[in-house]
């Protein structure tokens, strides 16, 4: 764009003035036969105040960067609603510092080089704290004697794509995390911050349901306070269980516009008050065979419903915690039948070999004792044959069930295969004779009838006991003098306890 050497852009210049250098601008061009530039093909058709109905942001500056024209697209922009109170300003006005700082360096630049800058993207943030991303072209104006007097800045909003690109960059990285196995509590952090940035002001959070169906517990909350989060930690679900508790027990959504008039929020309205929120939406997390796993949530500072850009996201944040929580769950059940047995949930021989040898690692460190039991049941095959095998099994996972409650969290107690059991009593105080009273009492408890399909069933158990260090050192040993103790109370006529000399 070419202006008249005798224009001085330098000036403060108002609407009235910049509009007679725009003719003089026109008149110009038609005299040295130019093409017809911006501000001429402006003119032409309706004059400045078309720059008015344009999306784009469009604007002239002086060489000290100051503002000689800007249309109401920059105005709004810089939230400013008069564009005369914009003229004679800089970015320095509208912008923070470190973003005035690289616009001003980008416009001084073209200015002092001459070379356009076309549609380069810039993160910008207002003084008031609000940021978007720009397009940005600049172009320097030069008068009649070529001398470079200002610049011409064409702008657009590129927000919204840019708030795309990063979600579905974000949604990948996501994806990949739970692909790569990372743990459900970093991939659930990680989908909350994504929503989070795409936000202002609102907040997010995964409660996961516990195994009893009746409780939620904390998954990631990582914007809010951790004394809310301990706070609903555990919430019972249920009706008027504010938006969280109730929409997992609906299994729907639930948005509440208003915590403090909602009678979903009754029993925690002070929560609101004490941590900042005023609205709370919640939606279900469900598993494929539509199974509540937890919920997320968004929190809001202000009254009101979610916007469809909020629903949106509460949509695809539900499914990926869907499918990184059934991955996880997925990768349990893998880890867990990989070292226990199915039929009954007790660990199997590789998970009891290696914690075997870790707590007889322990008694030689810390001059502990450790006992061993081998329990075989008496006679099992023939319930095999008189009942099935199906029976069998029901009776093999109540007898489980029975000698699990009766150990110590720090005992252990394995399926070795068909019906022989071991169990390894950690740190029994040196009193041999008490554990010898509680193998005896898991005895008399396996002893009990069991009911299966109506049928009474009756199995005894034989046991053999061996004492670490003086049946054995090693773990191989130990078991194998116990086993060797087993087969003596079988010799003795069974359903009894045998301890070796």
């Amino acid at each position: 764009m070419v202006i008249p050497a005798s224009y001085d852009m330098t000036v403060e210049t108002p609407r009235e003035a910049f509009e007679d250098a725009c003719e003089r601008l026109r008149r110009t061009a038609m005299d040295s036969g130019c093409a017809l530039d911006l501000a001429e093909a402006l003119q032409e058709l309706t004059g400045l105040r078309l720059l008015d109905q344009l999306p784009d942001f469009i604007s002239i500056k002086d060489r000290r960067s100051r503002f000689v024209f800007a249309n109401e697209a920059v105005c709004r922009a810089a939230d400013i609603s008069d564009y005369s109170s914009l003229l004679g300003k800089t970015d320095f006005d509208v912008f923070i510092g470190e973003t005035a700082n690289r616009l001003f360096a980008m416009e001084q630049a073209v200015m002092e080089n001459g070379t356009a800058v076309d549609k380069h993207e810039e993160y910008l943030v207002r003084h008031d704290g609000k940021p978007f991303w720009l397009s940005i072209s600049k172009t320097a104006l030069r008068n009649s004697a070529g001398q470079i007097v200002g610049l011409v800045s064409i702008s657009r909003d590129i927000s919204e794509r840019k708030r795309q690109e990063d979600l579905r960059h974000g949604h990948a990285r996501l994806l990949e995390m739970i692909a790569r196995g990372q743990p459900l509590d970093v991939v659930l952090n990680a989908l909350v911050q994504l929503v989070e940035s795409q936000l202002q002001d609102v907040k997010g959070a995964v409660m996961l349901l516990d195994e009893d169906c009746r409780h939620l517990s904390g998954g990631a909350a990582p914007g809010l306070s951790p004394s809310y989060v301990q706070l609903i930690e555990g919430m019972e679900i249920g009706p008027g269980r504010g938006s969280c508790g109730t929409a997992a027990w609906l299994g729907t959504s639930v948005t509440v516009a208003d915590v403090q008039e909602n009678p979903l929020w009754e029993q925690y309205r002070e929560l609101g008050t004490l941590f900042g929120f005023r609205s709370c939406w919640s939606t279900p997390i469900i598993a494929a065979e539509a199974r509540v796993l937890g919920t997320f949530a968004l929190y809001s500072p202000t009254t009101r419903e979610p916007t469809p850009l909020e629903l949106e996201l509460m949509a695809m944040a539900t499914d990926l915690a869907g499918i990184a929580i059934e991955r996880a769950e997925s990768e349990r059940r893998i880890r867990h039948l990989a070292h226990h047995d199915p039929l009954t949930g007790l660990p199997n021989r590789t998970l009891f070999w290696a914690q075997f040898s870790r707590i007889l690692h322990e008694a030689r460190r810390e001059n502990r004792k450790v006992t061993v039991a081998y329990l075989d049941l008496d006679n099992f095959k023939s319930i095999n044959d008189t009942l099935g095998h199906g029976a069998g099994d029901e009776v093999l996972k109540t007898l489980a069930g029975r000698m699990s409650r009766c150990i110590r969290a720090s005992d252990l107690i394995v399926r070795l295969g068909g019906d022989e059991f071991a169990i390894v009593f950690s740190n029994p105080d040196h009193d041999q004779s008490g554990v010898l009273r509680r193998l005896d009492t898991l005895r008399n408890l396996i002893s009990e009838p069991v009911t299966v399909d109506g049928a009474v069933v009756n199995a005894t158990c034989s046991m053999g006991v061996a004492f670490f260090p003086e049946d054995g050192e090693a773990a191989e040993d130990l078991l194998a003098s116990a086993d060797h103790s087993m087969y003596e109370a079988k010799a003795l006529g069974r359903d009894r306890l045998f301890v070796s000399a």
